[in-house]
Formats: C-alpha cells, structure tokens, sequence
C-alpha cells in the first residue's frame, strides 16, 4: 500500500474549524472536485465522498483515500457501524494525513441501510458511541458525527437530543453537524430525502441551547452568505451542500467574509478556470481523462451572460480527445459571444 511519507501541514487556520463547510456528497465531491472547490476558498472545510470501511479493509485503498495537498483541511467520512473496523479505518485516515473523520448517520440510501450504517445508526445511538469510542482510542484526530435530526416519522425533538447527548456522553463526541430534515427509510429516494421531509433548522438551533459546551453545524437548503450568517447566529457552523457545488463562485467570499482571511483566495471566475484547467493539464499528462474534473466546473459562469454557450463547449463530448487549454479557448470565445448576444440594442 502506497503510504504518504510525511503528513502534509493542515492550512486550517480559521479560529473555528467547522464554521463553513462544504458537505460530502456521493458523486459529487470527488478529489477532483475539492481541488475546484478549494481555489475558491482557502479555508473552509472540505470532505471526501462517503467512503466506506468494506472498501477501504478490502479494497483499493489509494483509489479511495489519495488526494492533492492542497485540499487541506480535509475531512475523510467513513460509512459503517463495526467499532473494530472503524478504529482500522481510522488509523488509515490518520496515515494518508487527513484532519478529520466523519461518520455518517445520515445517509438514508437503502443500499447504506443493508449495510447497516447511515440514518439507520440514529436507532442505535449506543452503537454509534461506541464506534466513535473506538475511533478516538486509537488517533487524535477529530472525530465527528453527521445525522439527521430524525428518522421516518419521529418528529420528536427527544429522539435528536438523546441521539446526540449519548454519543456525546458515552462516545466522547464534540462535534456534530445536523442536517435539519428527518430520514425516511422507506418510500422516498436519497433526492427526495434531501427535498420533501421538511427543514427544521430550529431543532438544531435547540440542541446548541441544550449543548452550549459542543460544537453544533448546521446542514440542510442553506444558500447564500445571507441565509449563513442567519445561521451562525444560532449555531457554531454552516455546511452547505448543493448550493456550493452547483454555484462555486458562491464561496468566494466566504474565507473573508466569515473565516478570518485578510484576502479572497480568487478575485476572478477567470483565474479559477486558468488554475483548474492547469490542473488538468497535469491530469491528462499522467494518463487520466481531463473529462474525470471537468464536470465539476461547469457552474463557475452560473448567472453571467454567455454562461450557457459556455457550459456547451466543455460539455461537448467531441471536444474530450483535445487538450483542456485549447477547450478553454473556445469556451472562452463563446462566452464572450454569449455575452455580446445578451446584450440589448440600443
């Protein structure tokens, strides 16, 4: 197993690691997706995709745990339930340098539920404690928990406290990042599981009252710095998800806005592609299909004129077999002229 040969230096240097995070998301927030992500914004946390410990004990373990060092601070989630097989995973995460490990008790998929992990876990909160335990026993790092506020149709604020106070009490957690909708198991798809259970955010607003002492993020149909600095005035941090991936360029004001930073890490949609397309460069030099990142970058130009005309040519599946700078010129011409299209006559 390929090891790193020195853990890389966690750039993290926000007063409040779990202010602003973008959340993990299956298919979504691949590496190559974190390296866009993160030429946007220097400070806000990222997190891997689920991963998890069956594929890491028995499967390809760089495939699943490499990543570019400029992604830090990086958070590695971990899908499973066995308290052994979390602790192993855990020292893995702790070797390829990560800052964080999350476990999943939100994920409300039915094939996470036939491996007895995700929103499942909200059941059994003792198991979920002691996995944490197992965790903590053998790394420093952080270990932190994301869950829903419920599962089917519990709708009590009980059932979310006494979840969080046992994993607190007999796990040792301190973190723990809430998206504010319950899980239902049955009958709904994971997309609808992310829109038609309703948002609660003041149910996790409650439990930073009932935990002053833990940090509490919130999750769940946040967008917008507005809708963020809402939150923060109730909780410790924000996580968003779906809004950060589909609108990037929404992030760059977060790391001056919210973390601390003197400067934006990018002042120009122009830069970002510039960098990013440079880093495909890089890919396509080690023999990976550019195509593998680009899909990522598609809603940097979301709301400026020729976005669209734009989003046409790096999605134009005849343009692959050329070089992503020679792409970007194009796409580069047709979002000028998109942008002169859009303008009225006089």
């Amino acid at each position: 197993m390929r090891r790193r040969a020195a853990r890389p230096v966690n750039t993290d240097t926000s007063p409040e690691p779990w202010r602003l995070s973008v959340a993990p998301m299956m298919d979504w927030t691949d590496r190559h997706c974190r390296v866009l992500h993160r030429l946007v914004t220097r400070r806000t946390r990222l997190y891997t995709e689920m991963v998890t410990t069956g594929a890491l004990l028995h499967g390809d373990v760089p495939r699943h745990l490499d990543y570019s060092a400029v992604e830090h601070p990086l958070a590695l989630q971990l899908g499973g339930s066995e308290p052994a097989d979390l602790a192993a995973c855990a020292r893995l995460a702790e070797r390829w340098g990560y800052d964080e490990i999350n476990l999943n008790c939100g994920c409300p998929s039915e094939r996470v539920q036939r491996g007895a992990f995700g929103a499942c876990l909200m059941a059994e909160p003792e198991l979920v404690a002691d996995g944490v335990a197992a965790m903590r026993e053998v790394t420093p790092l952080p270990v932190t928990v994301k869950h829903r506020i419920g599962i089917d149709r519990v709708e009590s604020y009980d059932f979310v406290r006494d979840f969080v106070g046992t994993v607190h009490t007999r796990g040792g957690c301190t973190v723990f990042i809430v998206h504010a909708r319950n899980a239902w198991l049955q009958g709904l798809s994971p997309k609808e599981n992310r829109e038609i259970p309703p948002l609660r955010h003041e149910l996790v607003h409650r439990l930073k009252r009932d935990f002053p002492a833990l940090t509490i993020a919130v999750n769940g149909g946040l967008a917008g710095d507005e809708a963020i600095a809402a939150q923060l005035q109730h909780v410790d941090g924000v996580m968003v998800g779906r809004h950060a991936y589909h609108e990037p360029w929404s992030m760059a004001s977060w790391d001056t806005r919210f973390l601390g930073a003197s400067e934006p890490a990018a002042t120009q949609r122009e830069a970002v592609e510039e960098a990013f397309v440079a880093y495909m460069e890089g890919l396509a030099a080690q023999g990976t299909p550019w195509s593998h990142a680009s899909r990522h970058l598609l809603g940097l130009y979301n709301g400026q004129p020729g976005a669209r005309r734009w989003r046409q040519v790096w999605s134009d599946h005849r343009l692959k077999a050329e070089r992503p700078q020679a792409v970007m010129r194009l796409a580069r011409q047709a979002l000028h002229q998109g942008a002169k299209a859009a303008v009225p006559l006089a």
